[in-house]
């Protein structure tokens, strides 16, 4: 099996796309005849949610290389919502996708080794290919997770610079005359460099948001082996021309997510053949929007 970053280069590279579909289930925004009725159990819930991703990794899965289940929207749900999740990356793998959790998960010594054993890798019980993770608790919090995705082939994500306009508060204050995000990027840059695959990119991957441009290109230029996971393209506010900066020379680098924007698309414009015709319709214009802008097409 090749390193995951090997896999996500070559798939984005297979399919002439970096879009990262995400799976963010909300009840609210569940299509008709999905969306259970007032009152309905967690149980029920937890099926609509597992129907509506599993409906749009169906609609999308030659479109995209990676998609990303945003974990907590499975976990508010309990044990169901978790059998839901567990089916969910199940699917993406049938359909021939990687599988990012979105979990931010973090924390120190015994506490993060058991995350990365429980998320990461083929073997592990929720086999994720990567998982996002924070790096606030410093580098020895880091090494469980960076460790255990080399020895499993999978990744981890470290917040860099993230798309919210509260990660200033922390991640822009200076340190020795420095951003700290200057100072995260350049130890998820130095873990990457020391175990780059035959793509370039090392096991350490960094979320960079696209609603931040200038920091973008600013990290791509200073991170050459550094896989980037960009959030902010779509619903939140990014364009395609703001995440231009987060590709490398060659085009690849970098996967940009796309939640709302893709999977509730039916909400504004429904499509005569049903939600998941919107969502691919969604999809493929996200794909064409981006393939205009990556060096190379």
């Amino acid at each position: 099996m090749p390193a995951f970053m090997d896999a996500l280069a070559a798939a984005v590279r297979a399919k002439r796309s970096p879009l990262m579909v995400g799976l963010d289930p909300r009840l609210g925004n569940l299509p008709d005849g999905l969306r259970p009725a007032d009152g309905a159990s967690l149980a029920e819930i937890a099926e609509a949610f597992r129907a509506h991703s599993c409906g749009v990794i169906d609609a999308v899965a030659d479109l995209t290389p990676i998609v990303k289940p945003q974990a907590a929207f499975f976990e508010q749900l309990g044990p169901a919502g978790m059998t839901a999740l567990a089916a969910v990356i199940d699917h993406a793998h049938a359909a021939g996708l990687l599988v990012c959790v979105d979990g931010k998960r973090n924390d120190i010594g015994s506490t993060a080794e058991a995350y990365a054993d429980g998320w990461l890798g083929a073997v592990s019980p929720w086999r994720g290919d990567a998982l996002t993770v924070s790096p606030y608790l410093g580098d020895d919090s880091l090494e469980p997770f960076t460790k255990v995705a080399a020895a499993r082939n999978a990744g981890v994500f470290i917040l860099v610079k993230t798309s919210n306009p509260g990660g200033g508060t922390f991640q822009d204050k200076l340190v020795d005359g420095e951003p700290l995000y200057r100072r995260v990027g350049a130890h998820v840059e130095a873990t990457s460099a020391a175990s780059a695959g035959e793509c370039g990119y090392g096991v350490a991957g960094a979320v960079v948001g696209a609603t931040y441009p200038e920091q973008l290109a600013e990290l791509r230029a200073a991170m050459p082996h550094t896989w980037f996971l960009v959030p902010g393209f779509g619903a939140q506010g990014g364009a395609a021309t703001d995440v231009a900066g987060g590709f490398a020379a060659d085009g690849l680098g970098a996967v940009v997510n796309s939640s709302r924007g893709v999977i509730f698309a039916y909400e504004k414009r429904p499509h005569a053949d049903g939600w998941q015709a919107a969502v691919r319709v969604a999809a493929e214009e996200a794909v064409q929007q981006l393939r205009e802008i990556m060096p190379g097409g």
